[in-house]
C-alpha cells in the first residue's frame, strides 16, 4: 500500500498546468459521507428483508406502464413462534382401536418373543475372564501401587493372552456348516 502511496506522489496530473487540489476533493469526500450515491440506470433496487421471500411480481400493464406491485396479506417465509410447551413436536397420535381397521387390514404387527440366549459353557467364562480380567487387574495394581511381584504380572499378562487364545480357537467359522466353499448365492 506504501508503494502505491509513495508511487503516487511522484506522478504529475492528467492534465498538465491543472494542479490537483487534494483539499477540495477531501472536502467533497467529508461532504458527502453517510449519503448512499444513486444507483446507476436500469438497476433493480433491493428488496427488503421482511420481501425476500415474496415471489417477483409479475410485469403487467399499469397507469405508467410498469408493473404493479401487488403485496400479500402476510408475508411469506415468517417465522413462528409457539408458547413453551405448545407446538408441533406435542401433538399426540390418538390410540388405535379395533374399529380403526377394515376387512382387508391384519391389525398392527406384534413381534414375537425372541429366543432366550445360548447359555455358555465353562471355558468360554474363563476365557472371557482371562481376557477382560487381566487388564483389570495390572491397571489396578498400578493405581493403588501395588509391587508387581511375578504372580500378579504372570495372572494379568498370561489371563489376557491365555484367554484371548481360547476365544480365537474356538470360533466358528462358516466353512463348518457348509461343504460348499463358493460362497455364491444361497437358494
Amino acid at each position: 500500500m506504501a508503494e502505491h502511496d509513495s508511487d503516487r506522489e511522484d506522478r504529475e496530473p492528467d492534465e498538465k498546468g491543472v494542479p490537483f487540489d487534494e483539499e477540495a476533493a477531501w472536502a467533497a469526500i467529508v461532504a458527502g459521507y453517510g449519503e448512499e450515491p444513486p444507483d446507476p440506470p436500469g438497476a433493480k433496487p433491493f428488496k427488503p428483508v421482511e420481501d425476500l421471500a415474496l415471489p417477483e411480481p409479475e410485469p403487467g400493464p399499469g397507469e405508467d406502464g410498469e408493473a404493479e406491485e401487488r403485496q400479500p396479506a402476510k408475508p411469506l417465509g415468517s417465522s413462528v413462534s409457539f408458547a413453551p410447551g405448545v407446538g408441533p413436536r406435542d401433538y399426540k397420535a390418538p390410540e388405535a382401536s379395533d374399529d380403526d381397521f377394515d376387512e382387508d387390514d391384519e391389525g398392527h404387527f406384534v413381534p414375537p418373543e425372541p429366543p432366550p440366549l445360548p447359555s455358555t459353557d465353562t471355558t468360554a467364562r474363563f476365557a472371557w475372564l482371562g481376557v477382560v480380567g487381566g487388564p483389570i487387574l495390572l491397571l489396578l495394581a498400578v493405581l493403588l501401587g501395588w509391587d508387581m511381584t511375578w504372580w500378579l504380572a504372570t495372572l494379568g499378562i498370561g489371563g489376557f493372552l491365555g484367554g484371548f487364545v481360547t476365544l480365537v480357537t474356538r470360533m466358528k467359522t462358516d466353512d463348518d456348516e457348509n461343504d460348499d466353499p463358493g460362497r455364491g448365492a444361497v437358494v
